[in-house]
């Protein structure tokens, strides 16, 4: 039992530890792991709109105000949003080509800062890492 909780402990705090540094890398560019996390669920739709719902369904931390996330994008003209012709209660949310481009922006600079961590595990490694995340999660194959 012991290993088991010293376990989630590293897992924990090595996930708080990778939020933060990334929370870091994204501050000079004026932005929020939650708002880069929207703008790459937008991205991955290929166009295709979103509703909040369906955003936040996708969210990593899902407790994120979505609304307000998507707020602070609109300011910024890196999302657009318009009423969703199929259902006038809902909103339809897309990134725009500035947020597509700052976005490509962002990726460097994640891709830099996972860089020096991403040779200190073999491709085995985090292969069986992966596996025995989902195994802790119940989620076998």
């Amino acid at each position: 039992m012991n290993n088991y909780f010293r376990a989630i402990f590293e897992i924990i705090k090595t996930g708080h530890w990778i939020t933060d540094q990334v929370s870091v890398e994204l501050k000079e560019f004026d932005i929020s792991e939650p708002q880069y996390n929207v703008l790459r669920i937008l991205r991955g739709r290929d166009n295709k709109p979103a509703t909040v719902q369906e955003i936040q369904s996708q969210m990593i931390q899902r407790s994120s105000n979505v609304t307000r996330i998507i707020d602070k994008l609109l300011i910024k003209e890196l999302v657009e949003r318009k009423e969703c012709p199929s259902n006038r209660r809902k909103m339809d949310i897309t990134i725009t080509k500035q947020g597509v481009d700052y976005l490509k922006i962002l990726d460097q600079k994640l891709r830099s800062f996972h860089s020096s961590m991403i040779n200190n595990l073999s491709s085995s490694e985090l292969e069986q890492l992966g596996e025995l995340i989902k195994k802790l999660k119940g989620e076998t194959q």
